[in-house]
């Protein structure tokens, strides 16, 4: 979201000054976070599905070169960096075979989950291939989840994330609304998106709240992907995608360096 003559100078001399302050700030956090160890844990959205360039020896991860946990590490030099995201990831797979590479000595950690916990493909699956109201109930099945049993599991990964990389600031990266609404666009009907939209939102909400109880930091990426959703002129989401089923709803390159990369730089 892209946050107007004598008061109009004073104002814009104002904003000028409050907005070096905040970049001088935000380059501040970056050093102090690259002068330890960083660790980008999480789902096919930090792994960077949909964006190419994938590294081969991540193999079915599909870790990207276009990624941001990797672009961030490449602006930032941090003393060392482990790229453990993998695409399909639930919190469970984080707890069994992501947080190896905390320690002590890690100063930032970055995390997207809980979509796949929720059964996010199942989710689009269904809203792609079935009417209205199979999509609306799945999608209300989708967040009964979110409220029950979500939370407990987010607390489980991010309280070993605290007992492993203790020093660590830990930015905990939400998921993009899909569709911008109310425009003449192929594809599902405007309750499905709407409705797809909203257990984003709901998503969200749920994770911002268990990582503020822990202390972590929450990512917002609606803001930066604000006009750049599907539907959108320049959208930073694959659609419906036949030739590559696993791309779908994921961002693009542009996605990840225009809206992922900015909120952990930011947070960082």
């Amino acid at each position: 979201m892209r946050r107007s003559r004598l008061t109009g100078f004073v104002t814009s001399l104002l904003l000028a000054a409050g907005l070096g302050l905040t970049g001088a700030a935000s380059a501040q956090a970056s050093s102090t976070a690259a002068a330890g160890g960083y660790v980008a844990l999480g789902d096919s959205y930090s792994s960077g599905v949909g964006s190419g360039s994938y590294i081969s020896s991540s193999g079915d991860c599909k870790r990207s070169t276009k990624a941001y946990p990797y672009l961030w590490n490449a602006a930032h030099s941090p003393s060392s960096f482990a790229f453990n995201a993998c695409s399909g990831a639930t919190t469970d797979d984080v707890l069994s075979g992501q947080l190896g590479s905390l320690n002590t000595s890690t100063s930032l950690v970055s995390i997207s989950i809980g979509g796949n916990d929720a059964g996010f493909a199942d989710v689009m699956t269904t809203c792609v291939l079935q009417s209205d109201s199979a999509c609306l109930s799945r999608i209300n099945t989708a967040k009964a989840y979110v409220a029950s049993t979500l939370p407990g599991k987010l607390d489980t990964v991010y309280n070993a994330i605290s007992a492993k990389a203790p020093s660590a600031r830990v930015v905990v990266i939400g998921y993009p609304r899909f569709y911008l609404l109310g425009q003449s666009c192929l594809g599902l009907s405007e309750a499905k998106r709407s409705a797809i939209n909203g257990a984003a939102d709901y998503m969200d909400a749920a994770i911002k709240t268990r990582a503020t109880a822990h202390n972590f930091v929450f990512g917002d990426v609606r803001t930066t992907f604000s006009g750049h959703e599907i539907c959108s002129a320049g959208s930073w989401l694959h659609s419906l995608n036949w030739l590559d089923i696993g791309e779908s709803y994921h961002p693009t390159a542009s996605g990840q360096s225009g809206g992922y990369l900015p909120v952990l730089t930011n947070a960082a």
